[in-house]
């Protein structure tokens, strides 16, 4: 499990890769399948999610982690809707993890919506 980070380096969720994503509060928010986010409320598609990053519609970063590189991508094709996804069980919490240090801003800049935006869809 890895914590993702907004723009302003707060914590805002947790991704376990290729799988899920979780609010701060461990709820779960959204599911992964094949390199996109789908919201676990609605089923509809939240944008890419490359490994530990996580982009809009737009192909602009919403949520990061230190371990990945920040940067967007060009607008991307909508995929066809993933099958939806079981609930898992609701995880441990993690650790709180240390505020990590701002990343440059990404060419394009970033996602004009927060994190809670992007996983309400």
């Amino acid at each position: 499990m890895f914590a993702l980070f907004n723009r302003n380096c707060e914590l805002v969720g947790w991704i376990e890769p290729d799988e899920h994503i979780f609010d701060t509060d461990m709820n779960w928010v959204a599911y992964l399948s094949g390199g996109h986010g789908w919201s676990a409320a609605t089923g509809n598609w939240l944008g890419p999610v490359d490994g530990l990053l996580c982009l809009d519609r737009s192909g602009r970063p919403v949520a990061w982690n230190p371990e990945e590189r920040v940067e967007g991508t060009a607008r991307p094709g909508r995929p066809s809707r993933a099958a939806r996804a079981a609930r898992p069980g609701r995880p441990a919490r993690p650790a709180r993890p240390s505020r990590p240090s701002r990343p440059a801003t990404p060419a394009g800049g970033w996602s004009s919506e927060t994190f809670s935006d992007w996983i309400g869809k």
